[in-house]
């Protein structure tokens, strides 16, 4: 790292009111906290070679939220760690993924470990590792590496011991099963009975996987904390790939309760009916982390994935706003997933209207006097989902201040406004997309201008999407603007992106920086469900990379053959759809 020098970019730095959402604010301040934290996880303490690159970024990103978490409680940050796991597993539960201590060993190689298995991955088991030990014996544990190896340089193992004398029993091949070898344990839950008040439950030991499930499994050493509802609590570890134990009580049985493991949880149907009917009830953190689960193993194959839609609809109207938020943008994602299928993305979208609209209108569009900051974060998050949806009137609004906003700036003015203007440049028609252009062109803050610039970008209709690519290659919006522009045509027409970089290569590499430019091409055509796609990657990759720089080529390829994949699996969830929604 740098010592004593923090860099950083407008954008992740100048706070205004007049343009600032608050899911940028908190941004702002979590990337702040991240990079103070390197003072001490990067410079007192420096990981020795780039394999061990997470004690960097794990390290930072953890003690970000740790510093969150205590200077604004009111985010609740702690619930964060359901998303920081879920980013982590997305690119984990592919053929592609890697250990978090990973071989390094060219300049390209180290340039790729910059992803979410060194940063959200190390987090989350860092975390889990936290929990395991308690956070005051993880605390010493931290205090004395530091002390000792300060000034210097250190492997993962100098961590483990420090961390295992602190807390007095062993830990350090636990750490290792996570850091050293990739890839998700899969808890499956083989039984849970209850006789006189007491519930025996049984574990095994998988290995979760989006495009290999017939793998032969990983095996590790699992700390797990479980529970049943309204009653005890248990902390056992999984090894040698079973576990047995008991709990008190007869209520549902809940596998990793407080969320701080990184594994999934696949449990029978009946054990999901039972907890299904518990879920209002549940503590926040366990239902976003019973919804994550339930979603991803449905989406994999693992079961059906109609039911995490019986979790949504148990979603109580009370329920935390990043409860609500996170219904609110998996149910963005299955409107995406049936793009090819008008009929039921139609019921999809009726279906989301019904859950989210009586939420914003509870919140309405202005912010009310006192109101909680998660509470503004879900306004903006359920308009901005129902108008990606379509919804007609979250896209008439939005529209409606767009326009009014060229004779009344203030309609476009707050916390709200990069919300309402990417509902507003999304549906936009080709008179809005020029009026965004000549406010773009006219804007004198580097910053709304940078954002102005990157809506144009975001069009539903491709003709627009296309105008906004023959723009980014112009010097119009400058060089740093134009990667933004392109990667937002991506957003809604991967396809359409990756093939317009690809013939403009050059000219496209010139705008982005040297050492993300293997990457960002590959990211662009990573949103794809088109084999076809997968062919042209293929292609790029042989022409273009080396076998040390295709890593994100072959990350954007899994990554489409399993959301192809997923697309075949949605029979049950239309048949869901067909049933309940009128």
């Amino acid at each position: 790292e740098n010592w004593g020098a923090i860099f950083t970019f407008e954008n992740t730095l100048l706070v205004d009111p007049a343009i600032t959402s608050d899911a940028t604010r908190q941004r702002i301040f979590g990337v702040a906290a991240h990079e103070m934290a390197h003072q001490w996880f990067g410079d007192l303490v420096t990981m020795a070679w780039w394999s061990e690159l997470w004690l960097n970024e794990g390290f930072a990103s953890w003690m970000a939220t740790k510093a969150t978490d205590a200077l604004h409680p009111e985010w609740e940050a702690g619930l964060s760690r359901v998303d920081t796991r879920e980013q982590a597993m997305s690119l984990d539960s592919v053929a592609s993924t890697h250990p978090i201590v990973q071989d390094i060993q060219t300049v390209e190689q180290s340039n790729q470990a910059f992803d979410a298995i060194a940063y959200q991955k190390g987090e989350a088991v860092i975390t889990m590792l936290e929990n395991y030990v308690g956070s005051d014996v993880w605390r010493r544990g931290v205090r004395d590496y530091m002390a000792t190896y300060k000034y210097g340089n250190t492997v993962s193992d100098n961590l483990w011991e420090k961390i295992e004398s602190a807390a007095g029993k062993p830990i350090k091949a636990i750490a290792r099963d996570f850091t050293d070898q990739p890839g998700i344990p899969l808890i499956r839950v083989v039984a849970a009975d209850c006789a006189g008040g007491t519930t025996n439950v049984e574990l095994q030991q998988g290995e979760f996987s989006r495009d290999r499930k017939d793998k032969q499994p990983l095996s590790w050493r699992v700390p797990v904390v479980a529970g049943t509802v309204g009653g005890s609590e248990q902390r056992v570890t999984v090894e040698g790939g079973s576990a047995r134990f008991a709990l008190q009580g007869c209520g549902p049985v809940l596998i990793n309760k407080g969320q701080a493991g990184y594994y999934r949880t696949l449990y029978t149907p009946a054990m999901l009916d039972r907890l299904a009917k518990a879920y209002p009830g549940l503590d926040t953190i366990d239902q976003m982390g019973l919804l994550a689960d339930n979603w991803a193993l449905g989406l994999a194959g693992y079961q059906s994935p109609a039911g995490a839609l019986d979790f949504v609809s148990a979603v109580p109207a009370n329920a935390n706003p990043q409860l609500w938020s996170q219904v609110a943008g998996m149910l963005a994602a299955l409107h995406e997933m049936y793009s090819a299928d008008k009929a039921h993305q139609a019921l999809v979208a009726r279906y989301a209207s019904a859950r989210l609209l009586p939420v914003l209108n509870r919140l309405g569009w202005s912010p009310k006097a006192g109101e909680k900051q998660t509470d503004a974060l879900l306004r903006a998050a359920l308009i901005g989902t129902l108008g990606r949806i379509g919804e007609p009137g979250v896209v008439a609004e939005a529209g409606r201040r767009f326009a009014a906003s060229a004779t009344d700036p203030a309609q476009l003015s707050g916390p709200l406004r990069t919300t309402i203007l990417g509902v507003a440049a999304r549906n936009i028609d080709a008179a809005g997309w020029e009026r965004l252009r000549e406010q773009a062109r006219a804007e004198k803050s580097a910053l709304a201008r940078e954002q102005l610039y990157t809506f144009l970008g975001s069009a539903k209709d491709e003709a627009l999407a296309r105008r906004a690519l023959d723009l980014a290659l112009t010097d119009e919006p400058g060089l740093t603007n134009s990667s933004r522009i392109i990667a937002a045509v991506a957003s809604a027409h991967p396809e359409l992106a990756f093939d317009f970089a690809l013939a403009n290569r050059e000219k496209v590499e010139e705008r982005v920086d040297v050492a993300s430019r293997t990457r960002f091409l590959s990211e662009l055509a990573a949103g794809s469900a088109q084999p076809a796609t997968i062919a042209k990657l293929e292609d790029y990759a042989a022409r273009y990379l080396t076998p040390q720089s295709r890593r994100p080529a072959d990350e954007a390829i899994a990554a489409i053959r399993a959301r192809i994949e997923t697309r075949q699996r949605l029979g049950d969830v239309s048949r869901w759809l067909e049933t309940h929604v009128k």
